[in-house]
Order: C-alpha cells, then sequence, then structure tokens
C-alpha cells in the first residue's frame, strides 16, 4: 500500500513517541521516530518530511528550534506542536513562527490523527497547486488546449494529423466545450497557419445578412450599397474559415455554400463574374448532425462536404481530470486581467468543482472561477464564494445508468464516493461539503458500503 506521507515524529518522552508511531504507522503514514531534537534536525537535513509533529520543551533542541529548521529547509513541510505546559503566549508565538497546529498534553489520540490529516491534506494540495501552476505555465505556442485526458489527447493527436492535409473538417460537441478553440488550433497547425482565420456564428444573422456577410456585394447591388464589400470567404483567401453552429444556416444559404465548397469561388451580390478563393472549411455544431440530416432540414450532400473528418469535443464531466488545470489556468488570467493577488484555490472549492458536472462545460467553469476571482478578499478562492447554487447543492446532471435513469439512492452513494475521493479520504471536509455533520456521513459510509475510502 503507498504512504499517505512522511511524517517525522519528536519526543523525549520514549512512551509518547512508541504510541505516536505505531498509530501514524497503522493510519498509512511513513513514520521516522526520534526522542531527540538534535537528532530530528539532522534526519531534516537529510530528508524532506510532509509533517513533523513535535514536542515543545525538550532538552538542548526543543520544538521552537525544530519548527525554526523546517522553514529554513523546507518552507513546505507543516510543524505540529505538541506540549504539557500550554500557555496563550507560546501557542501564539507557535502561530506567529509558521506552526500548523497547537495541541495540548493529555492529547486523545482522535485529535491527532484529526490535525496530522489536516496537514497531510494541505500539503498535498500546496503541492498539487504549484504543480498546476508549473503546467499550465508550461503551455505554449500559438493556441492552448490545455488537457491531460486521455480522450482529449487522442482527438489532439488526430487533430495534428489531419491539420497539414487542407481536408475540410467537423467539430461536434456540446455548447461550452471549446469548439472555435479546436478549429483555431487545426488552423495554426495547418500550412494555413500565416494566413488569416475568420470565424462567423450562422446562427447570428438571417438568411439575406448571412449571404452579404459571407458572399459580399458590388457597388449597387441594392439600396444603400455604395461601395463594394468583399465577403468573409474572400477575407479568409489563403486562410481558414470557421463557421460555428452551421446547423442554423437556412437551406437557401446552404446550396450557396455547398457551391462555393465544390467550385472554389465566391459571386458576391449583384456580380456578374465569380471570384475564385483559397480556403479552408472548418464547421461547428452542437447538435446532432444526422438527425439533422434525416429530418431535412441540413442538407446531406453538403454535411458530406464538411465531414471528412470530424472531431467530437468530449463535455468536461467526461474529463474531471481537466478541472483542475483549466480552473487554475482561467485564475491566473482572470487575477492579471482584474489586477488581484488571487493565486489559490481551496480544498474544498476544488473538491465542489471536480464533483459538478458542468452542463455549461469549460465556459461555466470559467464564469465560476471568474466570479471567484472577483469577489475573493485574499489570495485564496473559498468555497463561500462559489454560486449559491453550486455550494449548496452541489447540483449533477442525471445521466443514465446502463440505459436507464438511476435512482435517488445510486445518486448519492455516487455523490458521496466522489467528494469523499476527492477530499482525499478527509470526512471532515467530506462531510462539510456535502452539508453534514461526521456522524451522518458515517453513517452514510456504512450504508453505502464505502469505509474503505476514508
Amino acid at each position: 500500500m503507498s504512504s499517505k506521507g512522511k511524517l517525522l515524529i519528536v519526543d523525549d518522552e520514549k512512551v509518547a513517541v512508541r504510541n505516536l508511531e505505531h498509530v501514524m504507522t497503522k493510519e498509512g503514514y511513513e513514520v521516522v521516530a526520534t526522542q531527540s531534537g538534535g537528532n530530528a534536525l539532522q534526519h531534516l537535513d537529510k530528508q524532506a518530511f510532509d509533517v513533523v509533529l513535535t514536542d515543545l520543551r525538550m532538552e538542548k533542541v526543543d520544538g521552537m528550534q525544530v519548527l525554526q529548521r523546517c522553514r529554513e529547509t523546507s518552507p513546505d513541510t507543516e510543524v505540529i506542536l505538541i506540549t504539557g505546559y500550554a500557555t496563550l503566549e507560546s501557542a501564539v508565538e507557535a502561530m506567529k513562527h509558521g506552526a500548523f497546529y497547537y495541541i495540548a498534553k493529555p492529547f486523545r489520540l482522535d485529535e491527532v490523527r484529526k490535525v496530522v490529516a489536516e496537514a497531510m491534506a494541505k500539503v498535498r494540495l500546496c503541492r498539487e497547486n504549484r504543480a498546476l501552476r508549473e503546467q499550465v505555465e508550461s503551455f505554449q505556442g500559438k493556441v492552448r488546449i490545455i488537457t491531460q485526458d486521455a480522450e482529449m489527447q487522442r482527438l489532439l493527436d488526430m487533430a495534428r494529423q489531419v491539420a497539414p492535409t487542407d481536408c475540410n473538417v467537423l467539430i461536434t460537441g456540446e455548447s461550452g466545450t471549446g469548439k472555435e478553440l479546436f478549429a483555431q488550433y487545426l488552423h495554426h497547425q495547418s500550412k494555413r497557419s500565416n494566413g488569416p482565420f475568420v470565424a462567423v456564428n450562422c446562427g447570428a444573422f438571417n438568411e439575406d445578412l448571412l449571404a452579404n456577410e459571407l458572399f459580399g456585394h458590388v457597388k449597387g447591388a441594392f439600396t444603400g450599397a455604395g461601395s463594394d464589400k468583399a465577403g468573409l470567404l474572400m477575407a479568409a483567401n489563403g486562410g481558414t474559415l470557421f463557421l460555428d453552429e452551421i446547423t442554423e444556416m437556412a437551406p437557401a444559404m446552404q446550396v450557396k455554400l455547398l457551391r462555393a465548397i465544390q467550385e472554389r469561388e465566391v459571386l458576391p451580390l449583384g456580380a456578374t463574374r465569380a471570384v475564385k478563393v483559397d480556403v479552408r472549411f472548418v464547421a461547428a455544431t452542437n447538435r446532432d448532425m444526422q438527425e439533422q440530416v434525416k429530418s431535412g432540414s441540413f442538407r446531406q450532400d453538403l454535411w458530406f462536404r464538411l465531414n471528412v473528418v470530424n472531431l467530437c469535443v468530449p463535455p468536461l464531466s467526461r474529463r474531471r481530470e481537466d478541472v483542475p488545470l483549466l480552473a487554475y489556468h482561467f485564475l491566473k488570467k482572470c487575477a492579471a486581467r482584474m489586477g488581484k493577488p488571487v493565486t489559490e484555490i481551496s480544498a474544498e472549492t476544488m473538491a465542489i468543482l471536480k464533483a459538478y458536472d458542468f452542463p455549461g462545460n469549460v465556459r461555466e467553469l470559467e464564469n465560476i472561477v471568474e466570479r471567484g476571482v472577483a469577489i475573493a478578499t485574499g489570495d485564496t478562492i473559498e468555497a463561500a464564494y462559489l454560486p449559491d447554487d453550486l455550494r449548496e447543492l452541489s447540483i449533477r446532471t442525471f445521466r443514465r445508468k446502463e440505459g436507464r435513469l438511476p435512482s435517488l439512492e445510486e445518486q448519492e452513494r455516487d455523490y458521496v464516493r466522489w467528494v469523499l475521493q476527492e477530499a482525499g479520504g478527509n470526512q471532515t471536509l467530506a462531510a462539510q461539503i456535502l452539508g453534514i455533520d461526521r456522524v451522518s456521513l458515517w453513517r452514510k459510509l456504512k450504508r453505502y458500503e464505502l469505509e474503505k475510502l476514508a
């Protein structure tokens, strides 16, 4: 079984050291124990520990000196001080020097277990946060698709393979998944990268306006046409034209677009001679294209022309491991734009985000992080800064399970399991996120046979 973290125990009482070492080893920690503060300093010089649990009053080298050495050599290490001579002054002094917690003797083993688990969780979170920030920093290039999901990686591999071929590509997926970002990625990975990337939302115009936007017009083509206007097809010459929400295009416009794709030429409104264009077409939709073709609302021949290669972008609910990475990417971007020193996302906040299904996908996650940065008063996005419905209800969309809708009991079991896993097995944190006390959580774990996860 893998270690839950490295723990150094320091106490000049032999019985206390032996008991703590036994209990913490059973908890799954990799434990080093010593009865000497001097030996503790030597251990700290040789290796890094996640948490140090040390007595405050010891001969020659005391707990404050151990704490100071940790701050000098391993700032990420959390130090918990234990003493039989607890005073308000000593507690304040310990916290001023960076102690994680201050426990008075005689202590309860349950209290020590809880505090060590919380200190370990904080260390783990800090390291994960640093790794995420470093990973975000490492993304290079004109277009950044931030992911560590295997399905997304396969999709990116396919995009890299087809980008240089100049074939038309259809990108499908739910709203907010980043379809336009994939279109930009295809463009910048292609031989057309030095040419223009032109995007148009086909659902934002009526038929006449869209025709004018795409094909342009000549002077005098209609009342008010005082000069020639080059359409977006001509503007994209030598580059890529991205047709978003392609299924919103009217049938008559589909005919005109099909001709432009087949003949590689444009006939502006009012013109008598077509103009040759060299354009790569990338289209996107959040609808089921085959259903659109079957219903007759979208031309089959145009679908065949556009759907040479299909890239189906998965929803964020299928790539949960990307949530922390994307959240920190948006955090950095929003904090820089707003000029706010927000650099962290709390463990509770991240657990809620990772358990949420994001019906609005990546766009919704960005909005939530932007809100958190905007109202944060410190350097961390706390759970209190999340939208009320997300924080209080932790809404999940209901997806079919083996062809049927899941029962309420199945939903609760799955949700409790998710929250506990995201909380790293920390029952106190999991209960807080679920909005129940630890006894109620224990009963649910017992009922759903989830005790092994805690």
